[in-house]
């Protein structure tokens, strides 16, 4: 009787090890298989994009990052080029602001800018120099691949995306969850 006691508070002594796990473990593994987007409420209305999270993840955790601080709520479209690209993200709102970091540029050949819609990071000419600035497309721009991180894609709103003006502004921005 004792040895049956022994080998099972044994067993269940592995199985609490081996199912222990970091609290960030944990919050990737109830996130995993999950996708999350951006919502975007403008003047003109939402845009929401998915997040490619697995594909370019640097990219899209300092936007998440940024978002939940509250960091875009406020902030202006300040280019417009029609046939082209909105961009935002700037909290100068001329194109020569960005946040207090910048993260490296993280391409790959799966993420194309093929259509309206794509969601990627602006920079300067020094391509690890993406901050805060993203810029969405009107139309394929396929010439910037591999050049530009791109990090999402639009599934809600292009409709607004196409009405967008330069002074524009970005109401609030939040992460959500497919649900």
């Amino acid at each position: 009787m004792k040895r049956k006691i022994v080998i099972i508070l044994s067993l269940l002594s592995i199985i609490f090890t081996l199912n222990k796990t970091s609290g960030e473990e944990k919050k990737r593994m109830q996130t995993e298989g999950k996708e999350r987007f951006a919502v975007i409420e403008t003047n003109k209305g939402t845009i929401k994009f998915k997040l490619f999270e697995k594909d370019a993840p640097i990219t899209t955790k300092n936007f998440i990052d940024l978002t939940k601080k509250g960091f875009y709520n406020g902030l202006k479209f300040h280019r417009v080029e029609p046939g082209f690209v909105i961009q935002g993200g700037d909290p100068s709102g001329d194109g020569t602001g960005g946040s207090e970091k910048t993260i490296p540029l993280e391409v790959t050949p799966k993420l194309s800018h093929d259509s309206a819609g794509v969601v990627a990071m602006a920079r300067k000419p020094d391509p690890n120099s993406a901050s805060s600035q993203f810029y969405i497309t009107l139309d394929a721009a396929q010439f910037l691949d591999m050049q530009y991180a791109v990090f999402g894609k639009v599934t809600e709103g292009l409709d607004v995306v196409k009405k967008i003006e330069v002074g524009d502004t970005m109401k609030k921005v939040t992460i959500a969850d497919d649900k």
